[in-house]
C-alpha cells in the first residue's frame, strides 16, 4: 500500500464503456481489460467500489423521450444496470477477485440489497463491492448514484472512467484545438456546464470535498498509475 495515493476509491463506469466496439450489450474482452487493470491495485489492497451505468442496455433517459413515462423508463435502466455489474462480478470472480454486488432494489436470488455497513465492511475484508440499481430512484442517473455511494462509504476519490483523457474546454472530437485541463474546480465545471460529471453529482462532491478523477480507461496501466497519484486525467476538486 505504501506506492498508493488513495486507500479506498470508488470507481464509476458507464455501461457504454463494456460495449467496446460491439453496437449492443457487453463485450467479455473489455470485461476482461478492466480485471486485469484493477487486479494489481486490489492485490495490493486498495479498496475498490464500482458503479456500473446500464446505456449498453437501456437508458431511461431514452425511453422518456420516446413517450414512455419517466420513472418506469429509469427502472428499466437500474435492472440493465444489475445485468451489468452480475457480469462484472463474474469476470473479477474468475479472475481472482472477491467481489459481491450490492443492489438499491432488493433482488435477493442474485445480489445482496445495498446496507452501507455491510458494504464498508466488504471493502475491509478485501471485497470488491459493486454498486447496482443507482440510487434506487427514478430521476438520478448513474453519475449521482456514484456520487452518493463514494460519500457513504468514505471513499478517497472518485474515478470516473470515460473514453477521453481527461475534461476539455469543447468536445476534443469536434474541435483538434480542445483544451485539457490538468485540474480545474467544482464551481467552474458547473459554471461551464462541462458535463463532467451531471450537475447534482458534481455539486454533492463539492458540498463534501470529494475529488473527481477523470481519465481514460482504454489507457494500458492508467488505473494503477491514478491510483499512485500520478499525472493522469483531470482532477476537480476545490482549489482547480
Amino acid at each position: 500500500m505504501a506506492d498508493y495515493k488513495y486507500r479506498r476509491v470508488l470507481l464509476k463506469l458507464s455501461g457504454e464503456a463494456l460495449m467496446g466496439t460491439t453496437e449492443y450489450g457487453i463485450d467479455p474482452t473489455v470485461l476482461d481489460g478492466l480485471a486485469r487493470a484493477i487486479k494489481p491495485c486490489y492485490e495490493s489492497g486498495v479498496e475498490i467500489g464500482v458503479v456500473v451505468g446500464g446505456g449498453n442496455i437501456f437508458r431511461g433517459m431514452a425511453g422518456a423521450s420516446s413517450g414512455m413515462d419517466r420513472s418506469q423508463a429509469d427502472y428499466m435502466g437500474m435492472l440493465a444496470t444489475i445485468m451489468n455489474a452480475l457480469a462484472l462480478q463474474d469476470c473479477f470472480e474468475r479472475n481472482g477477485m472477491f467481489c459481491r454486488v450490492m443492489s438499491a432494489i432488493e433482488m435477493q436470488a442474485v445480489c445482496e440489497a445495498y446496507i452501507r455497513r455491510r458494504a464498508i465492511r466488504h471493502l475491509e475484508k478485501g471485497r470488491i463491492v459493486i454498486f447496482a440499481a443507482g440510487t434506487g430512484n427514478p430521476y438520478f442517473t448513474t453519475d449521482s448514484a456514484a456520487a452518493l455511494r463514494a460519500c457513504e462509504i468514505g471513499a478517497e476519490v472518485l474515478m470516473k472512467a470515460t473514453k477521453v483523457d481527461g475534461v476539455y474546454d469543447s468536445d476534443p472530437a469536434k474541435n483538434p484545438d480542445a483544451k485539457r485541463f490538468e485540474s480545474i474546480s467544482y464551481q467552474e465545471v458547473l459554471t461551464r456546464n462541462l458535463r463532467v460529471m451531471d450537475a447534482t453529482a458534481t455539486a454533492l462532491c463539492q458540498d463534501n470535498n470529494l475529488p473527481i478523477l477523470v481519465f481514460d480507461i482504454n489507457e494500458d496501466g492508467v488505473f494503477e498509475a491514478a491510483l499512485k497519484g500520478e499525472s493522469v486525467g483531470t482532477i476537480v476538486n476545490k482549489e482547480g
